[in-house]
């Protein structure tokens, strides 16, 4: 696991920490109810996953809050070294708090893995451009296609995986991955912050990989600590809450989500004739039947009207038609 990562930066508005931990947790139905009662007496909020391998989520509030949050989770033995990363917003991330119960923290349907077992091994941020540029190195972008869509490290190789659950079946199709035992390409991982990367690794080292790699902290990690002038990175960071995007220094960035779809949009994408706010976007706009927009229309409608009576319309951050990327949260 990588270790505990504070920032530097002077507190200011709302503090996000994102965390995870494979640990056995065999009463994590019973975790529930107490940290759920914690985030919101201090005034946290986010999404927590619980499952038996462990936890993984991201919280947000009050500086004060998060941390007292932190320290109960903390309290508890088994939890005792939870890392987590810290980062910065003017603007609320998160509009609610929510704990909930999953057969995986991040879900890739392998049961047979242990990531408390075998891993790959870690590279620090600092040292990842050159194993990029190592040309006996395969470096996979373990994310879904709406993430590697606004940014990737260069010459990273894009999977167009729509969840990570179909990773697996994309790796047993790739030629360059099915060499003889001890012969094996040299794959390096990287994801947003680090977990999936935890299982996928995991998954090459079963399969008979000794040399496999996984960027320490993940892409959030590398952002925080790499100046731009040194970085590979191109484009932003998707990441799992309201700002949606960040960039180098974990800087927020530009993009706003389609709330029919949930793709991450660009100002460029807003242009789009497909693109009415609330409603659709180029990639969804053909797949919403005539009752859905209709629905679409007066949800953005209430939330326009909550926005100018100075509320905040809660119902403007759900949709139905996404609910499954709730197990592709990842710090």
């Amino acid at each position: 696991m990588a270790t505990d990562i504070s920032s530097t930066r002077k507190p200011t508005g709302y503090l996000t920490a994102a965390l995870y931990q494979f640990v056995d947790l065999p009463d994590f139905a019973a975790l529930r109810e107490p940290i759920q009662a914690a985030c919101e007496h201090h005034g946290v909020k986010g999404t927590l996953l619980l499952a038996r391998e462990g936890i993984n989520g991201t919280i947000a509030g009050p500086p004060d809050g998060v941390r007292a949050v932190l320290a109960q989770l903390r309290a508890d033995p088994r939890l005792a070294r939870l890392p987590h990363k810290e980062s910065w917003s003017d603007k609320p991330p998160f509009l609610r708090m929510k704990v909930r119960l999953k057969k995986e923290i991040v879900t890739l349907h392998v049961p047979e893995l242990d990531p408390n077992k075998t891993v790959g091994r870690y590279v620090k941020p600092q040292d990842w451009n050159a194993l990029l540029a190592d040309p006996e190195v395969l470096v996979v972008d373990t994310r879904n296609d709406y993430e590697v869509a606004i940014g990737t490290f260069q010459g990273a190789v894009n999977p167009n995986i729509k969840t990570f659950t179909e990773l697996p079946a994309w790796l047993d199709a790739q030629a360059q991955l099915q060499g003889e035992a001890g012969k094996k390409t040299r794959v390096a991982m990287f994801c947003t912050g680090g977990i999936r990367c935890e299982k996928s690794t995991a998954l090459m080292k079963m399969r008979g990989f000794d040399e496999v790699y996984h960027l320490e902290g993940g892409i959030l990690k590398y952002l925080e600590e790499v100046p731009p002038a040194q970085s590979t990175w191109q484009g932003e960071c998707f990441v799992f809450d309201e700002r949606v995007s960040v960039g180098h220094g974990l800087t927020p960035g530009p993009h706003e989500l389609c709330r029919s779809c949930r793709w991450p949009l660009s100002p460029e994408d807003k242009t789009s004739p497909h693109y009415v706010k609330g409603v659709s976007c180029a990639h969804c706009h053909g797949r919403r039947t005539p009752e859905e927009k209709a629905g679409l229309a007066e949800r953005q409608r209430q939330v326009e009207l909550a926005e100018a009576r100075g509320e905040s319309h809660v119902g403007a951050r759900q949709n139905p038609h996404t609910s499954e990327r709730s197990s592709e949260q990842e710090i």
